[in-house]
């Protein structure tokens, strides 16, 4: 079990390692081969971890690192049920998105004509093969987080995850807004990561150790303002990756990255990841009182403000990005009011459902040649699998039975309202509730304009499917969307979400089932919910097929499609004073410090100058003044003898 803990991350990891090593002019199917292929071997790695880990009897190993006086940072795994499963869904999504992204990414290669829906010339030649590369990176920092059985070792891959993610978001460069999206997600999500980094440190140092284990066994002989403080600052680096308010304004402006690496975010990676370390800390946030609260009120405002903004964007990408904002506040939700089973199983049907509608919403793109939903309509019966495999990615997305999304997220209302008194669980119950009809409002919504109606572009007109390399995994990643809900029934899936018992949650003989399954009479609220969202969107837009049905929000939909201006409030409070605290720095360092320096060259050049000059003078006066200073050392030397 060693060797395979050690091989999950360390295949990618070679693959990419390979992949940057390629020459520049080494043939694109090298570079493809290399991608896909450590990917897959992830994938065998996680399906034989799946099988060979027990629910109830996790695997763990550490060896000794590094050394710092008393500390001792160790290389260690942790493998259990939940690591395994979320290994699977990691490697799943990252080896469809190897195999899209070869055709979808064809312009990359000028020898290959057309790529994204041949919309624009082949600057980015000879790029694919270090993109292949930063992908299995990805996908290896992921997966370190996910088996790290020592905190330092965790933050490597959290820390490779963010350099990742602002190298490929920022890949098309033929794009002006990219560059600008993949500072501002590396900008933002590295505040989050510093209250992170001192949350490790706090741990680490009250425990006397960095090894996850021996941190959560330490937390009773910790005091509790060090638990709650180190909380907190994890609960940081859990906003900015996780992209919960008021740390999310990254992932929206994301979307200038290709569609590929739009589904690995928001499905598998990054997103994923402080949901899933959460779970793993999840004794720390439940001693950390009053973490979980916070983390509560972060999560419905997150619900609630994605949902909304989503109403009323007409990016198509932008619209599945917002989604993920309202989602991941779901998993969050679940977390604060104290069901991680149920965080993880929404963790896992999101990334089928939502991979499935990023890839889904690729093959759109690459037909249409726009994200812009204005320029589209029509599509069903040009792009048959595309509007099928769309039609259950939204689906699940809203809950739909018997559709996967339908099982994890009626596990997390059930959750929370079923997890006894107090404000936090009714508000995330409430909120949670009404987003559903929000969620079905604009799901449908972008259903009817994308595939239904005439085309409203000539490039609509005559769309047809993407190439088989495209098609095939998002046919694949269907299959999970549709039936992984199903998965709850089996007790090899269901024990594996189950957290191991500690003093603050004890063991329970309840069947897991208990915690992940619920078809009685509460699950009909949320169906007539999600019933009045899609009848009110289907119903505006049968008035006015050409139309938009975001018409109807009217003047809130400015607020919505601005998602209430929290990007220009971020900028006027945080980014120009920070770039006039800038400027006055350089001003000062500039005439200060570089002053001095600058101000006592010039000194000592003048005064060379003039000792220059000085030596310089004709033979006369250099003459008189050689006599006139021995006959004033001839003075001196007379008056002083004189007077001995």
């Amino acid at each position: 079990m060693s060797v395979l803990g050690m091989l999950l991350p360390a295949a990618p990891l070679v693959a990419a390692l390979a992949g940057f090593l390629l020459p520049a002019r080494s043939s694109r199917a090298l570079a493809a081969a290399l991608g896909i292929g450590g990917t897959a071997i992830a994938l065998a790695v996680a399906t034989a971890m799946a099988l060979a880990v027990r629910f109830d009897r996790p695997y763990e190993t550490a060896r000794d690192w590094v050394g710092f006086g008393d500390l001792t940072v160790t290389l260690g795994l942790r493998v259990d049920g939940a690591a395994t499963l979320v290994a699977l869904a990691v490697s799943v999504v990252a080896l469809a998105v190897q195999v899209y992204s070869v055709a979808y990414l064809a312009d990359d290669d000028p020898a290959l004509p057309g790529g994204s829906g041949g919309m624009r010339p082949h600057h980015n030649a000879r790029r694919y093969g270090p993109y292949a590369a930063q992908v299995s990176l990805f996908t290896a920092a992921m997966l370190l987080v996910v088996v790290a059985g020592d905190l330092i070792l965790l933050l490597v891959g959290w820390e490779v995850m963010g350099i990742c993610s602002y190298l490929l978001i920022a890949h098309d460069r033929r794009l002006p807004e990219a560059p600008a999206a993949a500072v501002k997600a590396f900008l933002v999500t590295r505040v989050g990561d510093v209250g992170f980094l001192l949350g490790v440190a706090v741990l680490g140092l009250a425990a006397g150790s960095f090894r996850i284990a021996d941190v959560l066994a330490a937390l009773p002989e910790m005091s509790a303002t060090t638990v709650t403080v180190a909380a907190l600052l994890l609960l940081a680096g859990v906003a900015g990756k996780s992209a919960l308010f008021p740390l999310h304004t990254w992932l929206p402006d994301a979307m200038a990255g290709p569609t590929p690496i739009s589904a690995l975010i928001h499905a598998a990676t990054m997103v994923a990841a402080g949901i899933y370390v959460v779970t793993r800390l999840e004794p720390v946030f439940a001693a950390g009182d009053p973490a979980l609260a916070v983390l509560g009120v972060l999560a419905v405002i997150t619900i609630l403000l994605g949902a909304l903004a989503a109403t009323a964007q007409d990016d198509l990408k932008r619209v599945l990005a917002w989604s993920t904002v309202s989602q991941i506040g779901y998993m969050a939700g679940a977390l604060a009011v104290g069901a991680p089973e149920a965080a993880l199983f929404h963790l896992l049907t999101h990334a089928a459902f939502k991979a499935l509608l990023f890839l889904a919403a690729g093959s759109v793109i690459h037909a249409v040649g726009t994200t812009s939903m204005t320029a589209m309509g029509g599509l069903r019966r040009r792009m048959p699998v595309t509007f099928w495999c769309l039609t259950i990615g939204l689906g699940a997305l809203v809950g739909l039975p018997p559709l996967a999304g339908f099982w994890s997220k009626e596990a997390v209302l059930h959750a929370a309202s079923s997890t006894g008194a107090g404000w936090l669980p009714w508000l995330v119950y409430g909120v949670g509730l009404l987003t559903v009809a929000i969620t079905a409002w604009y799901a449908t919504r972008l259903w009817l304009r994308t595939f239904f109606g005439e085309p409203r572009s000539d490039r609509a007109a005559c769309a047809h499917e993407p190439p088989a390399t495209m098609t095939v995994p998002v046919s694949a990643l269907a299959v999970p969307s549709a039936l992984l809900g199903f998965a709850a029934f089996s007790d090899f899936f269901a024990w594996r979400l189950l957290l191991p018992a500690t003093p603050e949650r004890p063991s329970t003989l309840l069947p897991p089932q208990t915690y992940l399954v619920h078809v009685g009479p509460e699950a009909f609220i949320p169906m007539v919910v999600l019933a009045s969202g899609v009848l009110a969107a289907w119903w505006i837009w049968r008035a006015d097929p050409v139309g938009d049905p975001a018409a109807a929000l009217g003047p809130l939909r400015p607020a919505f499609a601005r998602a209430f201006w929290l990007d220009e409030v971020q900028h006027t409070l945080v980014v120009r004073p920070v770039r006039a605290l800038a400027r006055a720095v350089r001003a000062g360092d500039e005439s200060a410090v570089d002053g001095v320096v600058e101000g006592t060259g010039r000194g000592a050049v003048g005064l060379g100058g003039r000792l220059i000059a000085a030596h310089r003078a004709g033979l006369p006066r250099a003459a008189t003044a050689v006599l006139a200073g021995a006959l004033l050392f001839s003075l001196a030397v007379a008056l002083l003898g004189g007077g001995e």
